[in-house]
């Protein structure tokens, strides 16, 4: 079940839980139809947990007045056909009491700014980026997973917010804006390696929106190589590539040669899936030249402390990988492990799983076997999104290498283990 994280982020931003939701949405029943509504905190999980994906229509109705926003930007999803009843016209809501319609002004106002006055200034920024940074540090060391797309979305509401409630600057409110881009950027990552295309879809939108409110060719560049990613993951390889290459023209590449440097393994990337090894070998070239030139004691965004050296050898095994050169992408992977840092645990996870593959293209079982075990999920437990694609090939892959290798049938015993425990 993949979650209603528009849905969360709302709640967790109104610093509501769930049974005081349905109380407050109680209330507005109550008012719109004179009887008390019986909605509980299990109402309320079904919509988070995605187990109700179109509540009934008057929930929708106090939903909606509840956060100020359609259904759909909720996260529900319409049944394929289904229109508004006249009931849930806009102007119907209108004629909830004024005393109903205070709730959801009272939810949805953020904090008064931390200067106490109605300015918003820089140090309210401050701290929306020490908490971008968390983020991200989060995402390095335990991994995507949708409550970290949820606190992403709700920050980055947090930063569209607090230009509501004072007066700021035109310097504060791009840095607001570029705020609410990176935690929707982030947002944007979260669903693109859980492989949650529709969601991921409509974090680009936004993201792009306000990076480009915002004026950052940095963002513009993190956007664009997402972008990339997702267009890749749904085979759609010529938007994959015109993604990837508007990612190198940001004026930041220009800028900052490290930045050229992962816009060009990116780009390298998806050229290697079409085929072709030529501009696949020069792209990574340029990101190699690139890289050596970057000056390390320049101040960059949070969300590049994770391309490093062992990041580049990964992305260019992935290219090397694609091109059917195994042997040269399986001495990049064992030089990205032997580099990556500790505390990055999804990327040792997600590099593993691909040398295993590297190992067994090059017919050996064994040690492909080997290098897999670590990076196996406990019984019980799945692997979801690009890792749990990783691990599938690799079943797919020994499969049709040696079907009947002892190594085969342990894996399908492996495999069938950890589908019955619960």
């Amino acid at each position: 079940m993949t979650g209603n994280p528009h849905l969360a982020a709302r709640i967790e931003r109104a610093g509501l839980k769930q049974d005081e939701l349905a109380n407050r949405l109680n209330q507005r029943i109550e008012a719109l139809t004179g009887q008390v509504g019986k909605l509980t905190d299990r109402h309320v999980r079904n919509w988070v947990t995605g187990k109700t994906r179109w509540p009934q229509a008057r929930q929708r109705v106090v939903l909606e007045e509840e956060f100020g926003v359609t259904a759909e930007e909720l996260g529900f999803i319409p049944p394929a056909g289904r229109t508004r009843a006249p009931s849930e016209d806009p102007l119907r809501r209108r004629t909830f009491t004024t005393a109903s319609a205070s709730l959801a002004a009272a939810a949805l106002l953020p904090a008064a700014p931390s200067n106490g006055s109605r300015r918003v200034g820089m140090t309210d920024a401050d701290r929306l980026e020490h908490n971008f940074v968390e983020l991200v540090q989060a995402d390095n060391e335990s991994g995507i997973n949708v409550k970290l797309e949820t606190r992403a979305l709700a920050h980055a509401q947090h930063a569209l917010d607090l230009q509501a409630v004072g007066h700021a600057a035109t310097r504060v409110r791009q840095r607001l804006y570029y705020l609410a881009a990176a935690f929707t950027g982030t947002a944007l990552w979260a669903a693109v390696d859980s492989q949650e295309a529709q969601r991921a879809s409509g974090h680009l939108n936004q993201a792009m929106k306000l990076a480009g409110m915002a004026g950052s060719s940095e963002m513009q560049m993190r956007l664009w190589g997402h972008a990339a990613l997702l267009s890749y993951q749904q085979r759609r390889l010529p938007d994959a590539l015109a993604a990837a290459e508007a990612g190198t023209r940001q004026h930041i590449c220009r800028q900052d040669p490290l930045f050229r440097s992962l816009a060009s393994a990116r780009l390298a990337g998806i050229q290697s899936a079409l085929g072709d090894p030529t501009p696949a070998l020069r792209s990574l070239e340029v990101a190699e030249r690139a890289y050596e030139r970057a000056d390390w004691e320049e101040e960059r965004a949070p969300w590049m402390a994770f391309f490093d050296r062992a990041e580049l050898d990964g992305l260019s095994a992935l290219v090397f990988g694609r091109l059917g050169k195994h042997a040269e992408s399986e001495a990049h992977l064992h030089r990205t492990l032997a580099r990556l840092r500790p505390e990055y645990h999804r990327n040792r996870t997600y590099y593993g799983l691909n040398l295993a593959l590297s190992q067994l293209a090059q017919g050996e079982l064994e040690q492909a076997y080997t290098t897999v075990l670590p990076h196996l999920p406990a019984p019980g437990n799945r692997m979801t999104g690009r890792t749990g694609d990783l691990l599938e090939q690799f079943g797919r892959g020994l499969t049709r290498t040696a079907p009947e290798s002892r190594i085969a049938v342990e894996w399908a015993d492996r495999h069938a283990e950890g589908e019955r425990h619960p």
